[in-house]
């Protein structure tokens, strides 16, 4: 097993004024490629900024993030963009799909920006991968919550992720679409091989993965393997 994420004393500094704000100090983790972890802890915790640091969204304030063996660091915004094309998948709590653009045209995005070709036909068997082939030509303000966090899901995974980050994945869904994003997510870590971490607040979710990172007041407090009989 190769190591796909290395996190070494990891800070992040907000400043509002002449205060500053520690939302994460000493963070220190590392993953192997196929890893399944969940990520918890109390709202305010600093779960979604450790998952936006690990992702290349933002830089960190001091410490390293180390992406399948790149140094996140001291890239620029437009090298992280590129890094993140290549290896990382994100799937937003609020979705963050294009309004102007068709659920179709939101998948295809990524694969346009990668240079695939057949990209219409790629996008479209994922969006049937996920029960949205009939809601193709559908706006996002025309879809329900469960069907956008789908069309996400699907946008996730148009670039064949090494590592696929998730932010309350199921946080905004009913029951029923919950367990089938779910399904979706460790099929991929099992088919492709996909690392997998979660930001949620649903202790099941994180009980099915291999792995639970608990976060209280910007630091973790315990780093724990799950035992085999609670997974999916």
């Amino acid at each position: 097993m190769s190591t796909i994420l290395d996190i070494q004393n990891l800070e992040k500094i907000y400043h509002s004024g002449d205060k500053p704000l520690t939302v994460l100090q000493g963070i220190n983790f590392t993953l192997e490629a196929g890893d399944t972890c969940a990520i918890v802890g109390p709202s305010g915790s600093g779960k979604t900024t450790l998952l936006g640091l690990c992702a290349g969204l933002d830089r960190a304030t001091s410490g390293s993030v180390i992406l399948n063996n790149i140094k996140l660091d001291k890239l620029s915004e437009d090298e992280r963009a590129q890094v993140r094309n290549q290896y990382v998948g994100f799937i937003f709590q609020n979705f963050q799909l294009i309004p102007t653009l068709t659920a179709l045209e939101n998948v295809m995005v990524p694969l346009e920006l990668r240079g695939e070709r057949n990209v219409h036909g790629q996008a479209m068997e994922l969006l049937s991968r996920v029960g949205l082939a009939e809601r193709h030509d559908h706006y996002p303000t025309q879809l329900s919550g469960g069907e956008q966090q789908r069309v996400s899901l699907a946008r996730a995974f148009s670039n064949k992720p090494t590592i696929l980050f998730a932010d309350e994945p199921t946080g905004n869904l009913d029951e029923e679409t919950g367990l089938r994003v779910e399904k979706l997510l460790f099929d991929l870590n099992r088919e492709a091989g996909t690392t997998l971490v979660l930001v949620t607040h649903d202790l099941e979710l994180a009980e099915k993965t291999d792995r639970i990172i608990r976060i209280k007041g910007g630091t973790v407090v315990s780093d724990e393997k799950v035992q085999v009989e609670n997974r999916l």
